[in-house]
């Protein structure tokens, strides 16, 4: 019997710090699980500390893993676009350095074509300035620390990044996304 594991499929995105981005894909049905990480860069390990330093040229990304007949891949990028900033260049707020751009790492040229298409053609329906989100293709990707992993469902609002910068993150996906929450999320 096929495990569950064996048809799950994944997407790399960094948009901005990694506690944004998984927060809310741990939220999405279809998602299987979410790990944030770090791909793109120079260096063949990466950690916070030399990341952060903005000299390995890696982002911070989560992986999401996904089971395609629950949620596509496009629809998985247009919950990226959605609910982050994709035309400002290497800054997330004021989270600034090539660690937080907007980035998609594809996995296959089907993925690539899906991100291309989005880029250009969903993705200025929702911003008013030029989309300067990156495109490339996938090579690594290195797990961040385990303090890292969970960290919003963690700590929520009793860290003050997590109240101001997270919180209205999520809400605006609950919002925009209603239809495509988990069952276990309450609104």
């Amino acid at each position: 019997m096929p495990n569950k594991q064996d048809h799950l499929q994944t997407a790399t995105l960094g948009g901005g710090c990694f506690w944004c981005v998984e927060a809310i894909f741990e939220q999405v049905q279809g998602v299987d699980s979410v790990v944030s990480g770090y791909s793109g860069g120079t260096q063949e390990t990466a950690d916070y500390k030399t990341v952060c330093s903005g000299t390995t040229q890696h982002a911070e990304v989560v992986q999401v893993h996904f089971d395609p007949n629950e949620i596509n891949y496009g629809e998985i990028l247009e919950i990226f676009f959605a609910t982050h900033d994709p035309t400002t260049l290497n800054r997330q707020g004021n989270d600034r350095g090539p660690q937080y751009r907007s980035v998609i790492f594809y996995h296959n040229e089907e993925q690539r074509a899906t991100a291309e298409s989005k880029k250009q053609d969903f993705a200025p329906t929702l911003w008013d300035d030029p989309i300067v989100t990156e495109i490339s293709a996938f090579e690594s990707f290195f797990s961040a620390e385990d303090y890292h992993q969970g960290y919003y469902e963690a700590t929520g609002d009793r860290n003050p990044y997590c109240s101001f910068v997270i919180t209205p993150k999520v809400s605006k996906f609950r919002k925009q996304f209603a239809h495509r929450l988990k069952n276990k999320v309450k609104n």
